[in-house]
């Protein structure tokens, strides 16, 4: 227990008096951060936030959980209620997009940051995934502890190291029986892929974590050279330039330029690079609504023009 909260205290992602929303589920490792998150930033910094997506019976209980939970602790439990729109679409991607949308909307009131129950668990789960699900060098990179507001600090702990941590202090927790469908892709990551990893090692969770921490730090070193690749404008780069570079530069260099336009991911735009040195003058579409051109020897990328009505 002791150890678990020294290495949250070591992240500096709680420090005493900041303003924190955690998002509390009931689930082990939300109990966990809430404890932690109290202990280290004082309860008067720190709010709960429990989001009922309406797609549980075993909702009520949960908030209840979390209701119990936080008068123990002597902190505020806040209550979003979502509900899912008409329609299809991802089920998973609508219920994080709902959570998140409430949390920064709560800490928006006194400018606070956000707090997940992200775990190693969680990162190795995430890093297989995407691995899995979408090609490219980013699938590798998994969490990061901090974007902008939203804070993970329990990225250097295992599942079993919350539960443990829980248990010490006396705190239950609620169990969500859809973690282990297998109809869910995560769920089977979690219940076959790292299971079957560790057979092969028992430190394959941790070493794909130590991967994904690794191949942060270097990323961050490529996104310095592409910086220096697009100076001094940063929004363009003459085409005998981005020919001169190593190819992996300039695949990231376009995706840049096309990620910055859209504001989106554009995994795509890499692949295109090829037809971009051939083009000479003129424009091609990279996907997710970015279009590059080629003027006067000069590369940009802008939005790609809706398509006229007829």
């Amino acid at each position: 227990m002791a150890d678990l909260l020294g290495c949250v205290r070591a992240t500096g992602l709680l420090p005493g008096g900041t303003a924190v929303v955690v998002l509390l589920s009931g689930g082990r490792d939300s109990v966990c951060l809430v404890d932690c998150a109290v202990r280290l930033a004082g309860a008067d910094a720190v709010r709960a936030l429990y989001v009922d997506h309406g797609l549980r019976v075993e909702a009520a209980g949960d908030e209840e959980h979390c209701r119990r939970l936080c008068a123990r602790l002597g902190i505020d439990l806040i209550v979003e209620r979502a509900r899912r729109p008409q329609g299809p679409g991802n089920l998973h991607a609508w219920a994080r997009e709902a959570r998140y949308a409430a949390a920064y909307r709560v800490a928006q009131e006194d400018r606070a940051v956000v707090a997940t129950g992200h775990t190693a668990s969680d990162q190795a789960e995430t890093v297989l995934y995407r691995l899995a699900a979408s090609p490219g060098r980013r699938a590798l990179l998994g969490m990061a502890p901090r974007e902008d507001a939203l804070v993970r600090p329990l990225l250097g702990v295992t599942r079993a190291q919350t539960a443990a941590h829980c248990t010490a202090r006396g705190l239950s927790w609620r169990e969500d029986a859809s973690n282990d469908d297998p109809a869910f892709a995560r769920a089977r990551v979690r219940g076959g892929v790292l299971p079957a990893m560790a057979t092969i090692h028992p430190a394959a969770e941790a070493n794909v974590v130590r991967t994904a921490a690794l191949l942060r730090e270097e990323a961050a070193v490529l996104d310095g050279l592409v910086a220096e690749a697009l100076a001094p404008h940063g929004d363009r780069i003459t085409l005998e330039r981005l020919g001169t570079l190593p190819a992996a530069l300039a695949r990231l260099v376009l995706r840049r330029l096309a990620e910055e336009t859209t504001g989106r991911l554009c995994p795509r735009a890499p692949g295109r690079l090829e037809e971009v040195l051939a083009l000479g003058e003129g424009a091609i579409d990279l996907g997710e609504g970015a279009r590059v051109a080629v003027r006067g020897g000069v590369v940009t990328v802008g939005r790609t023009p809706p398509r006229p009505v007829r």
